[in-house]
């Protein structure tokens, strides 16, 4: 950028030069907000990449627009073609606009979200892209977003050019039919009018792929982050257990990330599309009411047209911003009561067999339409609120349609408009009232973009804390050298704070099969995470064999929908195993029923129940044959004979396996050779007691 403004600030001192030495006669603010661009170009290097786009782009339209009025003034552009070179006066709006963004980047609510969107455009990820005429081409995911942005930007103010320039059409096509010469009227059809809509049409279509193209790139991108994040080092979980859930993660992930990708491009070039709108427009209607007088005096005010439209539209915008506010609150609340009612359908899925068991379709029923209720009461808060607004907004639009008109035709009448200028000023009004409305058209998109955007920024406050906490954690697993598991200073905690139990030089050998016992909630399965590397709650270390691997079976297993093939291999890959030896260890694993089944798709932790899904996590251990296998009551939903069966088949099927048991059955004690206890002491905490148990008979 820096290379940028020392250019554009040579352009500028060189029109200024030329206007000195009166090789040129341009205005001197023409020169002067060339160089107030240039100076917003040189601080603003360090503002965002989203932002930094925008001025970029907007200073290469100024150098065009530059050298456009140069253009006419030295007659290089003559004839027709001069009404084409927009008004000097343009380039003020320019420097304003660069200003107005140069100043937004100081904005905290802006700076959020520029911090989000420039996270794709600084992604270094090797990308490519199918550029028609031309082919793939290769770049940065960055650098392609970039460049689809700035592009997108150069076609909205292109845009706005063919729209100023469809308004002098308009000017003449009306004076023509006003003097009734034909041959204007057909020469500005066929000659103006036609190749400048052929014009729009190819580049509104153009705009239209380019958008959702990027759209979805950003979007995908964004998605992998947060899905990454999320996801990374356990902080979904560290989520739930520091009770900052930010509630609901996968609406947050699939819509509010849409939602975010949509409104921040639909919001950000709309209001660069509106402000370029402005400015060219606002010169139009300078330009005509220069010499306007104020209704029923001689007292004469310059631009009077552009007051009126501008107090028109600003007291539009504050009464609608009174009625409008409470939106943002609401869509909010919506936005979460929704999130509840789908989780809690979701959920009932899911355990529709528990729920059936126990003949809880009441509770349900009542609990859904409680939440349901929350929906309705607060969606019918947000249309007493929209009722209010559009009462107000359709009134302030209907009467847009016949303002400009009362506002010139005493103008008309008296001769000092044509027919054609008056059309150019209720057109250039219409736009530069839109344009200064368009706070009031897109109130409550933004109020729902607020609502997503502090969705999204509380769901990364959640991730942030929860990655804090893991790394702030004093409970260290570390390898170490050693063949044993052991625990060191081991103080585990429970969220808030509390000892939960205490643990030190307790050792687990290698081969050696152990039981651990003891009451509910003495920390046995929360020991076991701790051992597993995501707990992140006390002190002390646990020592782990290095280059050895580990699986833990909980209680209730995870079946992801897919294949059959996909649930038994999780978390491996689908074809990290062949398909005789996933159906071998289905058949091994006790479930020989459906070891033939291994493509077919379905809910299939829906479709089993907790003992087949117990096997089925057993079959996954016998695939992975880690070194160290940890089970969490991961037979607790077998029979007896069942689990007996289960023990004989994972010490002959995996005898390298270390094995570490939860279980409260007496039974269980005879398939292990150690017993540990986890006993209550005086102070309230547990601690592992051995409890050495003869070796089992063969």
């Amino acid at each position: 950028m820096i290379k940028a403004s020392i250019a554009l600030a040579l352009m500028g001192l060189a029109v200024f030069g030329g206007s000195l030495t009166g090789a040129v006669e341009v205005p001197v603010y023409l020169p002067l907000s060339t160089l107030v661009l240039a100076g917003i170009l040189m601080v603003g290097r360090h503002i965002p990449t989203f932002l930094r786009i925008f001025l970029i782009m907007l200073s290469a339209t100024h150098v065009v627009l530059v050298l456009l009025v140069l253009g006419a003034m030295l007659r290089i552009i003559t004839g027709d073609y001069t009404g084409y070179v927009p008004p000097p006066s343009a380039a003020l709006g320019a420097a304003a606009f660069g200003a107005l963004i140069y100043g937004l980047s100081f904005v905290p609510v802006v700076r959020t979200i520029c911090t989000i969107a420039d996270r794709y455009l600084a992604s270094q990820a090797d990308s490519v892209i199918r550029i028609p005429f031309i082919g793939l081409v290769r770049a940065r995911e960055g650098t392609i977003g970039t460049w689809m942005i700035a592009i997108l930007i150069a076609i909205n103010l292109t845009q706005v050019a063919l729209n100023v320039r469809l308004s002098f059409f308009s000017r003449d096509m009306f004076n023509a039919l006003e003097a009734k010469d034909a041959a204007a009227f057909w020469y500005q059809l066929f000659i103006i009018f036609m190749p400048l809509a052929a014009v729009f049409v190819a580049i509104a279509l153009t705009e239209v792929l380019l958008q959702n193209v990027l759209i979805i790139r950003w979007r995908a991108f964004l998605n992998t982050y947060y899905v990454g994040e999320w996801l990374g080092d356990g902080a979904h979980y560290r989520m739930q257990l520091i009770g900052r859930g930010a509630d609901n993660p996968d609406q947050r992930i699939s819509e509010d990330l849409r939602k975010f990708v949509e409104s921040t491009y639909s919001l950000s070039v709309g209001l660069m599309n509106q402000a370029a709108t402005l400015v060219s427009f606002v010169a139009i209607l300078w330009t005509i009411s220069a010499g306007f007088t104020f209704p029923g005096t001689d007292f004469e005010v310059p631009g009077l047209l552009v007051w009126v439209c501008a107090g028109y539209a600003i007291l539009g915008t504050w009464i609608t911003h009174l009625i409008g506010r409470p939106l943002i609150g609401l869509n909010f609340e919506q936005e979460r009561v929704e999130a509840n009612y789908r989780f809690s359908l979701a959920r009932l899925r899911e355990y529709s067999e528990q729920v059936a068991l126990l003949s809880g379709e009441p509770a349900e029923r009542d609990g859904l339409s409680r939440r349901f209720g929350q929906i309705v009461d607060n969606y019918m808060r947000i249309v007493i609120r929209l009722i209010k607004l559009n009462t107000f907004t359709s009134a302030y639009f209907q009467a847009n349609v016949v303002v400009p008109y009362i506002l010139t035709a005493p103008y008309y009448f008296i001769g000092k408009i044509s027919l054609g200028q008056m059309q150019q000023v209720v057109g250039a009004f219409s736009r530069v009232e839109s344009a200064l409305t368009y706070f009031i058209q897109i109130y409550t998109t933004l109020a729902d973009y607020k609502a997503v955007l502090d969705r999204l920024t509380t769901f990364e406050g959640a991730i942030a804390s929860a990655q804090r906490v893991g790394g702030e954690s004093k409970l260290a697993v570390t390898p170490a050298a050693s063949r044993e598991l052991r625990l060191s200073n081991l103080n585990v905690r429970l969220p808030d704070g509390r000892a939960l139990m205490q643990a030190d030089g307790l050792a687990f050998r290698p081969g050696e099969r152990t039981l651990m016992t003891g009451p509910s909630g003495s920390g046995k399965s929360t020991l076991f995470r701790a051992i597993a590397g995501i707990w992140p709650f006390g002190e002390g270390e646990v020592l782990v064999p290095e280059g050895q691997s580990m699986m833990l079976l909980p209680q209730r297993p995870y079946i992801p929908i897919g294949t059959l093939r996909e649930a038994v291999t999780y978390p491996a890959r689908e074809h990290a195993y062949s398909d005789a030896d996933i159906a071998d260890a289905l058949r091994v694993a006790k479930l020989p029923q459906i070891a033939d089944r291994l493509d077919e798709e379905r809910a299939w932790g829906q479709t089993l129940s907790l003992g087949e899904q117990q096997r089925l996590a057993v079959a996954r251990a016998l695939l992975a044959k880690p070194d160290w296998l940890f089970l969490d009551e991961a037979t607790a939903a077998l029979d007896e004979p069942t689990e007996a069966e289960i023990y004989r088949v994972i010490k002959e099927k995996l005898p390298q396996t270390t094995v570490v048991s939860i279980g409260h059955r007496s039974t269980l004690q005879d398939y292990h050779d150690r017993r540990i206890d986890l006993k209550r002491t005086e102070n309230g905490l547990s601690t592992p007691v051995d409890m050495m148990q003869p070796q089992p008979a063969e």
